[in-house]
């Protein structure tokens, strides 16, 4: 997400591996990140202007990422399971995903929990910074969004957020909007780049849980009670470090365990080429304690949760999914411009009162 609106999201090379990745998040790691509020580990790539003027957003793998169809005035589409309407409204009940044609059913983990969060279908957007009141006021019903994403703690944490109070919550949501939360804890032991705040590998679990109550009470100052989602945003990594992936997972374990403990469904925010993919292979072996649902950030221009998704048909299906798949877009509805990252939505979101 947005730092500061720095520019957004930008690609990171970690040249002890060669990979070339994405940062996406409000992660105060090692400088200024494409996702909004994050920072990115290595040298940055900005995003390329398209020739109508927006911008192209670089995918994990280097390549420039087909935009949606956007006019200059921010007007966008939605295909699959993410609907374009953002009077999209939560539901109780989660019919199974589509499967992506031709792929691998993968049975999830054992559920810990029933998960039994509100779901929001349509598209969302995330930003560094909460908006003004007046914006969010501005962009409902004129923009494609029904969500926003918001960060709301974690030590990593890149941008201020002066608007985002308990009484902004509860105003924007009483104006149709639905929230994502969104935590940035500790980053991968491995990740380059000089972070501030990193996982213990030597105790990644109880300082997981540390995080998931923090990120527990943060929600909950919020007005955004127990029933509702929180995502934990980890930042990509050299996903070739076998120990540093081991410890993602232990501290993810934490986190979740912390989350379901009070109540709420635990979220994942993470790139499909490193952290995602860490998590994923981690359910795919039945590792247990690990996220209700996943955010994944692929830079491929596909407003869906399904034909793009990355992983095993069978992880996270029935309406448990987030993609991020467009960065750094200025748009501008209502008389209000931002630069936003573009979400297709088909999963949980907070519950606010």
């Amino acid at each position: 997400m947005p730092k500061a609106r720095m520019p957004k999201r930008r690609v990171a090379m970690l040249t002890a591996a060669g990979l070339l990745i994405g940062t996406c998040a409000a992660v105060a790691v090692a400088g200024p990140s494409d996702h909004d509020g994050g920072a990115a580990a290595g040298t940055a790539q900005a995003a390329a202007p398209a020739a109508d003027g927006t911008a192209v957003a670089a995918s994990p793998t280097g390549e420039a990422a087909p935009s949606p169809s956007a006019s200059a005035s921010g007007s966008a589409s939605a295909s699959a399971s993410a609907s374009a309407t953002p009077s999209g409204s939560p539901t109780g009940a989660r019919p199974p995903s589509a499967a992506p044609s031709g792929a691998s059913q993968v049975p999830a983990a054992p559920a810990a929990r029933t998960d039994t969060s509100p779901v929001f279908t349509g598209l969302a957007f995330d930003t560094c910074t909460a908006p003004a009141l007046s914006v969010m006021t501005a962009w409902h019903g004129t923009s494609p969004y029904g969500a926003a994403a918001v960060y709301i703690g974690g030590r990593n944490r890149g941008c201020a957020q002066p608007q985002l109070t308990a009484g902004w919550v509860k105003a924007v949501t009483a104006g149709g909007w639905r929230l994502i939360p969104l935590y940035v804890g500790a980053q991968a032991p491995c990740q380059s780049g000089a972070g501030p705040y990193r996982i213990d590998a030597a105790n990644p679990g109880p300082q997981g849980t540390a995080d998931g109550q923090d990120a527990v009470a943060k929600a909950g100052a919020l007005g955004m009670r127990a029933g509702g989602a929180i995502y934990l945003d980890v930042e990509a990594y050299n996903a070739s470090d076998a120990a540093c992936g081991q410890a993602v997972v232990g501290y993810v374990q934490g986190f979740t365990r912390a989350l379901r403990q009070a109540g709420y469904t635990a979220g994942f925010y993470g790139y499909a080429s490193s952290s995602a993919a860490g998590i994923a292979k981690a359910v795919e072996q039945r590792t247990p304690d690990l996220p209700d649902a996943v955010w994944y950030a692929k830079y491929d221009g596909v407003a869906d949760t399904t034909s793009s998704f990355p992983f095993g048909a069978g992880l996270w299906s029935g309406h448990r999914r987030g993609h991020q798949y467009v960065v750094n877009q200025k748009e501008t509805y209502g008389g209000s411009a931002l630069t936003v990252d573009r979400d297709a939505w088909d999963g949980p979101v907070a519950v606010i009162g």
